[in-house]
């Protein structure tokens, strides 16, 4: 336990080290100026003088955080640090010496100059030493690691106690002005250099510092993974909160596509100052669009849910914003009004409903009442208590639907386009799968993997379209704030991708070779291939992330009309039909 390193014992042992090679150098620098004959009267004004500079070494160097340091971590911004504070104090006691001269005389000016140099040289040398032992040590856990990407966060995180084991060997960055330079006393090497560095530096991990493309980050990845580099660690740049950690490279990351023309700024604009009603709230999106509207400065948030547990964590992680939790359901229109009339939102999210598809095809009434019904109250009373803006939640399922869920969401979409909204602008933005969602396909595949299961994929030829919550939110945000009203918005969502390829994507990034793939056929109403407009006439907005499909116009008596016999009638399959031609219902019986 005594050897056991801790923060405590570190102090303690700089302290220790800094006092006596403090006493040594002034001695030493005594010497050297009276050639080792040191008079008797300097002799007896020796120890005076070293108390009244060390006090002040101990003072500069505890505002400096010199006793904090990891020193394992010794580099060029620790020497630029020791360089000051000794300039600091020798300066401090120079002045001192020059103002109360007559007290601590007898004292030689070049004996204050020698032991500046002595000092910052030796205590220089014990940090690097302590380094130098630490690195070389037999039984040493650390690991070369290559830092991918010069960015200014990874001093600070290589200081975190969970990341101790990272020891940094060389730096490889796209800036060909970086490249040859040393950064952290670490030198930049090319891009083109990566395979090179990885087999001379003898690397055992990597940390990819910047926000790249998904494009070089798959790169990156699959270079590594031929080079057998099986730890990869990561900044999360896409956590709402903004405290930056690593993590393991996962498929979220390189599955990721950061919209170049997000416009924060207009997001801002749109936000801040508002009452911002959220249904939803505790749900995948609807916890995320909490933390933007939260971010992006909203007046007040009204957290709407019926889940309780949902409710209640995203309430305690917003609890220090200005937020109203209200246990609700959307199907019972008399207590919307309630909350709408003692709150007064000025924008509506609304997030709320049910989403699973074989959930919805075995419940198909409640899958109604909550989508369709829900949807319905909360567009009536935004209408009732003149909402600023409404935004609808929709999702890909809702083009050419096979399944009663996204029927369900289409007729939302038909109602928010054809209402008669007053002064109230309701748009209505449609994407696809959102990367960890619950009840996605990630979270059940890693949950497989940890078990040591096989994973399961419905057919080999399925695709989706996938993005990042955090991203697909901002661009919900973006998307509303230039809504005029009846538009339905279709984000980018890139390129669809094989679920088969995402599975042995996952397998590879959990290190497993004992897990393989089993397929299980096509669930009731799921189909092959989604879509996100029905058809080609879509619009284009000042975003290219960002576009518009053409609207559809439909008789809101009649659609309120039949929306009341699809509630009563026996056959609501038939009536989702005549609500929505397209609607081709597919039961994927196995």
């Amino acid at each position: 336990m005594l050897l056991t390193p801790s923060p405590l014992k570190r102090i303690l042992f700089f302290l220790l080290s800094d006092t006596l090679i403090s006493l040594f150098t002034l001695y030493f620098a005594y010497n050297l100026r009276f050639n080792f004959q040191i008079p008797a009267n300097f002799i007896d004004n020796f120890f005076f003088i070293f108390i009244i500079l060390f006090s002040m070494k101990i003072m500069v160097f505890v505002y400096f955080r010199l006793y904090r340091t990891a020193w394992r971590f010794f580099s060029l911004h620790e020497v630029k640090k020791i360089l000051i504070a000794h300039i600091i104090i020798y300066t401090l006691f120079f002045i001192m010496f020059l103002l109360f001269k007559e007290k601590m005389d007898p004292l030689a000016r070049s004996i204050i100059i020698i032991d500046f140099l002595l000092s910052l040289i030796f205590i220089t040398l014990l940090r690097l030493s302590k380094r130098i032992i630490l690195e070389s040590g037999k039984n040493t856990k650390y690991k070369n690691t290559l830092i991918i990407g010069a960015n200014s966060s990874i001093n600070s995180l290589l200081h975190d106690k969970k990341n101790l084991q990272y020891t940094p060997v060389a730096i490889v960055d796209t800036n060909e002005i970086l490249v040859g330079t040393y950064i952290l006393n670490l030198k930049v090497y090319s891009f083109e250099d990566l395979k090179k560095v990885v087999k001379t530096k003898s690397i055992e991990a990597v940390i990819i510092s910047k926000d790249y493309s998904q494009k070089r980050l798959v790169e990156i990845y699959e270079t590594l993974n031929e080079l057998e580099i099986n730890d990869i660690k990561i900044i999360n740049t896409l956590s709402s909160n903004d405290k930056k950690e690593l993590k393991d490279i996962s498929v979220e990351d390189l599955l990721a596509r950061h919209p170049k023309d997000l416009d924060k700024e207009k997001i801002q604009d749109f936000i801040k100052d508002k009452v911002v009603l959220i249904t939803g709230a505790g749900g995948s999106i609807g916890s995320e669009i909490s933390r933007q509207c939260y971010k992006f400065g909203a007046k007040q948030l009204i957290l709407l849910d019926h889940s309780e547990f949902n409710l209640y964590q995203i309430t305690e992680e917003l609890k220090n914003a200005n937020i109203v939790s209200v246990m609700q359901t959307v199907r019972k229109i008399e207590f919307l009004e309630k909350t709408f009339e003692k709150y007064k939102p000025q924008i509506v999210i609304h997030a709320a409903a049910y989403k699973h598809v074989p959930l919805v095809e075995d419940n198909i009434l409640e899958g109604i009442s909550n989508n369709i019904i829900g949807t319905k109250n909360c567009i009536d009373t935004s209408i009732k208590y003149g909402v600023e803006k409404f935004v609808l939640i929709s999702t890909d399922k809702a083009v050419r639907p096979t399944n009663v869920m996204g029927t369900t969401k289409r007729i939302c979409e038909l109602y928010a386009q054809n209402v008669d909204a007053k002064n109230t602008e309701i748009v209505a933005v449609r994407f696809g799968n959102v990367l960890g969602s619950s009840g996605s396909v990630i979270p059940k595949f890693k949950s497989q993997i940890e078990l040591g299961k096989n994973i399961t994929v419905t057919h080999p030829d399925i695709t989706r379209y996938f993005m990042l919550i955090p991203e697909a939110c901002e661009l919900v945000l973006q998307a509303a704030s230039i809504g005029k009203g009846g538009e339905i918005f279709i984000l980018d969502m890139g390129e669809p991708i094989k679920i088969v390829d995402l599975a042995k994507k996952m397998i590879e990034l959990s290190g497993r070779d004992d897990i393989s793939i089993e397929f299980c056929g096509l669930r009731p109403g799921e189909k092959l291939y989604e879509e996100l407009l029905i058809n080609d006439s879509d619009k284009k907005t000042d975003y290219e992330s960002i576009t518009v499909a053409s609207p559809t116009h439909f008789d809101i008596d009649e659609l309120n009309k039949k929306i009341e016999e699809l509630l009563v009638c026996e056959n609501k399959i038939e009536k989702l039909k005549q609500i929505v031609p397209e609607f081709n219902h597919q039961l994927n019986n196995l």
